[in-house]
Formats: C-alpha cells, sequence, structure tokens
C-alpha cells in the first residue's frame, strides 16, 4: 500500500492534506480522487470567477503530485 496526499489550488491559495491516505494501487488512488472531485465540482463551478483556475493533485509520499484534475474558467474573446 502506497501513502497519497491531496493538495488544492485555486488562484493563489494552495494547501496540502498533512494526513496521507493508503490506497492499494495507483489505480485505486486515482477512483478515490475522482471521487472526491466529483463531489466538490458543482460547488466550486458554482463560484469560480471569470479567468480563473482551481486544480486538485494527488502527491506520492515524497509530495511529488502523481495525478492533476483542473477546472479552468476563460473568457473567450
Amino acid at each position: 500500500m502506497s501513502l497519497y496526499f491531496f493538495r488544492i489550488s485555486s488562484g493563489r491559495y494552495s494547501g496540502a492534506s498533512e494526513q496521507g491516505a493508503e490506497y492499494e494501487s495507483r489505480e485505486a488512488a486515482w477512483a478515490e480522487m475522482t471521487k472526491v472531485c466529483g463531489n466538490l465540482l458543482g460547488g466550486i463551478s458554482r463560484s469560480l470567477k471569470q479567468n480563473a483556475e482551481w486544480h486538485m493533485e494527488m502527491l506520492d509520499e515524497a509530495k511529488k503530485p502523481v495525478f492533476r484534475v483542473r477546472l479552468v474558467a476563460e473568457t473567450l474573446g
């Protein structure tokens, strides 16, 4: 089992979890990350400002990013 940490960034704010979670595989870690993102994205997208970005990363034991999900709001034209 490997230890993973979540980090969320929005604009100038960025914060990582201090407590890690163990998952049996990278696939299990990815599944958990997408589940957590799915639960959060509705509320985040409703308050996201124009030309802003929100993202969640899953970090490995060395706190290096393994996965990233991004939500980008762009004003075009």
